[in-house]
């Protein structure tokens, strides 16, 4: 842990917990640390390396058949800088590692099938880091709230969801799941400021006013789902979100954690390096003709 920044273990302060109630989660709170912005950017900056390396690695011994890989999934509500997150922490490390899965409205043969249908194929392969923008989670959110499914339905998907992630985690993919948590009044601002910004109208959508109406009722939802789905194997964490960048850098700890969990280490050679190194020299003199 960056002692420097970080006063306490901020991925213990976040993780839900017995008696979770989200009512009691302040979003302008910043758990773990008395940083201040400017010192909250030098943090990404200075653990970005250390996040990498942790990938790194895990790439690496899937080179040799560890199945072993981490699937990020996060939740929240419009404008709640999901964007920022990916583009701030996961963009930083190395592509061929990573894999971003941004789930939309599902389409006319996706609701043909099962709800996990379209998630099975996304779930990250070994060594990956899977990052889900949103994610099955939506289909025990938007549709409850909007009535989508009926309540047996949605009761059905809470136990389908723990199966699912259950058995993934049986596979090797290690599953942690991040509600970034923001207030009404902090989403209004950002909205409002996508229309104040012609080079962001493309970012802003006349629904999410539509889903902002119904706050109280996806603030229950999330309750719910929290509390049926959260699991020592697929664990919750609740990010408070008022403040973008402290929003960034607790997940980019919270990943670093997790990775570290993994315990990966750099894979032992399968061949003789020395005899390897020797090969390389004697095959140093090459030109053409």
């Amino acid at each position: 842990m960056a002692q420097q920044f970080w006063t306490d273990d901020v991925s213990a302060l976040l993780r839900v917990r017995e008696g979770f109630d989200l009512r009691e989660i302040d979003p302008d709170a910043r758990p773990g640390t008395e940083a201040r912005k400017h010192e909250g950017e030098r943090e990404l900056v200075r653990a970005t390396p250390e996040l990498r390396v942790l990938q790194e690695k895990l790439f690496a011994q899937s080179r040799l058949g560890d199945q072993r890989r981490l699937l990020v999934v996060l939740q929240a509500m419009d404008a709640a800088g999901k964007g920022g997150i990916v583009n701030h922490v996961f963009a930083q490390t190395e592509p061929y590692g990573l894999a971003l899965t941004a789930f939309k409205a599902p389409t006319e043969e996706e609701r043909s099938h099962d709800f996990l249908w379209r998630v099975e194929p996304r779930v990250p392969g070994p060594g990956i880091i899977g990052v889900f923008d949103r994610s099955h989670y939506e289909d025990v959110l938007v549709q409850k709230v909007r009535g989508y499914a009926p309540p047996e339905e949605i009761e059905r998907r809470y136990g389908a969801i723990v199966d699912f992630e259950r058995r993934i985690t049986a596979e090797g993919v290690r599953v942690v799941k991040i509600m970034l948590h923001i207030s009404p009044e902090e989403q209004a601002e950002r909205l409002l400021s996508r229309l104040d910004d012609p080079e962001k109208y493309w970012k802003y959508n006349p629904g999410d006013v539509d889903e902002r109406l119904l706050w109280p009722a996806y603030m229950e939802a999330f309750q719910t789902a929290i509390d049926r789905t959260d699991s020592p194997e697929a664990p919750w964490y609740v990010v408070p979100a008022n403040a973008k960048w402290y929003a960034r850098v607790a997940v980019q700890r919270i990943v670093i954690d997790e990775l570290a969990k993994l315990s990966p280490h750099w894979p032992e050679p399968d061949f003789d390096v020395a005899a390897e190194r020797q090969r390389v020299v004697d095959s140093q003199d090459l030109r053409w003709p």
